[in-house]
């Protein structure tokens, strides 16, 4: 039997009165993120919980969802995270599909009524008991007449509880994928999957008891979950937890807490690296001087700019693989051995990675195949989904639908995904390949590109662009200045400058949004 919560527990007899998680507007210790876990347990099993019931939860960072979080699992819940950037209809579908019988939903502020939408949702599903709001710390709080608050949800309730018995093939978490292809798919992560993925993260990003972490990855997101909320609490790490991501905050937190670890997706770095301090409050020197390991992943982080970050903060960028359905942590640059620039590494430990074509044979090293990977890592399966998740896992391997290539060395690069690759003509064109090149240009910030239909070729390039603030350059000159640094058939044919990229709520270039 095995209870992921008893990662907390552990860790609050051991640094009862250490800070675990450092807010905005609240600090909570070890001890105290225990107690108020324990209170969330004895409710829901108060207010009829049963094991393995899903209980949703759309919190942004705070202590409300660790505490939340272990509640649920001490009670013998199933913790179904959700995008506090859903509306009505999305939070419906979720809740429904995961048939969640409790609703933890924190109030939002007006300029994002999480909890708005989502009691609008909850009222709309019939078997969700109860609906509970978490409140702001800032604003005014909004009335729901049907909800509970949280303060009186656990009210009165005892600050000791005794775990619930689980197994630890048991479904801990459902991980909903972004669904860009389809409706969104429950991942069934187990607690034997979420805790062998933590503690490969201590090991990986070398934690020791000095060390403070920084979340401003969404904890709802599997990446910002594991890799650091539940890397932190497991081994007695303290995190400061910021709601949303804001690179003059950030590096103003790194500064003020000291902040060793920070961890974020390639659009972040990008952030921080191109953050104005028009008040001179920011001493990046200060900020280098504690900063020792950087994580990136969510997304390729292109190579120019992980060069320019490591110069400017003078440290490491750390790049790795995962995908929810990996708990997340797949590949990553092992500290102490060799480090590829542009590179996911190897394989963390446990797991098999291999490539394969399209017959679902290996490929050679230099070759493009689609990665596949198995291990202690590896989902059960799509929640409800059976036809779905055999199609995912043949032979307890999980097919990713990355296209990646491995060198002689055994590094892994990451191509593209299958679903965005280009055919132009009937040749393929991997957009990662074009990025790269396009970001080398000294007037490019960011860069993004993807397929559009045409009559002649079937898809075209096109390339989606933002400039740094000194850059002046036209479409054609980027087109002429491509097409002289890659095959003929790869340049961009259209270029569009635009101010901004969209992005989903961790951070990824949406590049659905492009293509409308």
């Amino acid at each position: 039997m095995f209870n992921l919560s008893i990662c907390l527990e552990d860790s609050a007899k051991r640094y009862a009165d250490k800070p675990a998680i450092i807010g905005e507007f609240k600090e909570l210790s070890f001890g105290e993120l225990n107690y108020l876990s324990n209170q969330v347990a004895n409710a829901l099993i108060n207010a009829g919980i049963k094991a393995n019931d899903k209980v949703a939860l759309s919190c942004p960072n705070s202590y409300f969802f660790p505490a939340i979080y272990y509640g649920i699992l001490k009670a013998g819940g199933v913790v179904v995270p959700l995008s506090v950037l859903l509306k009505r209809d999305e939070i419906i579908y979720h809740l429904n599909d995961a048939e969640a019988s409790f609703y933890f939903c924190h109030e939002g502020w007006d300029i994002l009524p999480i909890g708005a939408e989502g009691y609008a949702a909850f009222r709309e599903v019939s078997f969700c008991k109860e609906i509970i709001i978490m409140p702001n710390e800032m604003d005014e709080r909004e009335h729901f007449p049907l909800s509970k608050s949280f303060e009186s949800f656990i009210d009165h309730e005892s600050k000791s509880f005794d775990l619930v018995p689980v197994g630890a093939e048991d479904t801990a978490v459902i991980i909903y994928t972004s669904g860009t292809t389809g409706k969104p798919k429950g991942a069934e992560l187990t607690h034997s999957n979420l805790a062998w993925n933590a503690d490969l993260c201590r090991h990986l990003f070398q934690f020791n008891q000095d060390d403070i972490t920084m979340t401003v990855l969404p904890m709802f997101h599997i990446f910002g979950q594991t890799c650091l909320m539940n890397a932190s609490i497991m081994h007695g790490i303290s995190n400061v937890v910021l709601p949303r991501f804001d690179p003059g905050l950030v590096l103003e937190r790194m500064q003020m807490e000291k902040v060793t670890i920070f961890a974020g997706v390639p659009t972040m770095y990008w952030a921080l690296m191109n953050h104005i301090d028009d008040v001179g409050l920011i001493d990046y020197e200060e900020i280098s001087r504690n900063l020792k390991f950087c994580i990136s992943g969510g997304a390729s982080l292109p190579v120019q700019l992980l060069n320019d970050f490591e110069l400017k903060f003078q440290v490491s960028i750390y790049e790795g693989y995962g995908m929810s359905e990996g708990s997340p942590v797949v590949s990553f640059n092992h500290p102490g051995q060799k480090r590829k620039a542009g590179s996911i590494g190897k394989p963390v430990w446990g797991v098999q990675v291999k490539l394969v074509n399209d017959l679902g044979n290996p490929v050679s090293p230099g070759e493009k195949g689609q990665l596949l990977f198995k291990g202690h890592n590896v989902m059960k399966g799509y929640y409800k989904m059976p036809s779905a998740s055999a199609e995912a896992l043949k032979n307890g391997w999980m097919h990713s639908g990355d296209v990646a290539v491995q060198d002689e060395e055994g590094f892994y690069y990451i191509v593209d995904r299958t679903k965005d690759m280009i055919l132009r003509g009937g040749l393929n064109v991997y957009p990662r390949e074009v990025e790269e090149v396009i970001m080398q240009h000294e007037s490019v910030s960011l860069v993004a590109v993807v397929g559009v239909p045409d009559e002649k070729m079937g898809e075209e390039i096109k390339a989606f662009i933002v400039l740094n603030e000194e850059g002046s350059v036209s479409e054609e000159e980027i087109i002429k200045w491509t097409k002289t640094r890659i095959a003929l058939y790869k340049y961009p044919r259209i270029v569009q400058f635009i101010s901004e990229m969209p992005l989903s709520a961790t951070g990824k270039i949406l590049k659905r949004e492009l293509r409308k």
